[in-house]
């Protein structure tokens, strides 16, 4: 008996999504060692990667509300990981966030654990499955939004 397109698609969404978040969960904690914790590294790295973006596009990029993302900018820029910068902009009352050298060494030190952690798994798999992950990778990446 055929299993129907749609079926198969069904299947396989039902299997990777608990792989998918629970790997997403191991990575997450993997930032816990380096004084960041999981949301302090993704705020980090949103700014990094939209360098001089505002407090209310954060806010939106992230899904939360601005005074919620105002608590956390204010809690990493005392922390020197980030900082504001009302200059980029002739309305005084709109900053622009960047991303401190010390808030960089942060995020170099989290991804070096999480690549650390990853690479210690991928050691355990066969050259075949290594082989099988790498074909993956663009698929992936394609239901991530991202172009291969």
């Amino acid at each position: 008996m055929a299993v129907s397109v749609q079926s198969r698609v069904t299947l396989i969404a039902d299997e990777l999504r608990p792989l998918l978040l629970r790997l997403a969960r191991h990575l997450r904690r993997e930032s816990r060692g380096t004084g960041l914790s999981p949301l302090d590294s993704q705020l980090i790295a949103a700014i990094k990667h939209n360098e001089g973006i505002g407090l209310s596009e954060l806010a939106d990029l992230e899904q939360t509300s601005a005074p919620t993302m105002s608590a956390h900018v204010k809690r990493l820029e005392e922390a020197g990981f980030i900082a504001r910068d009302g200059t980029a902009y002739p309305d005084k009352r709109r900053i622009s966030l960047t991303v401190t050298r010390e808030g960089e060494k942060a995020l170099d030190a989290v991804r070096r654990r999480r690549n650390d952690w990853l690479a210690a798994r991928l050691s355990e798999l066969t050259e075949k499955e290594l082989q099988a992950l790498a074909s993956a990778l663009a698929p992936l990446g394609h239901l991530a939004g991202e172009k291969f």
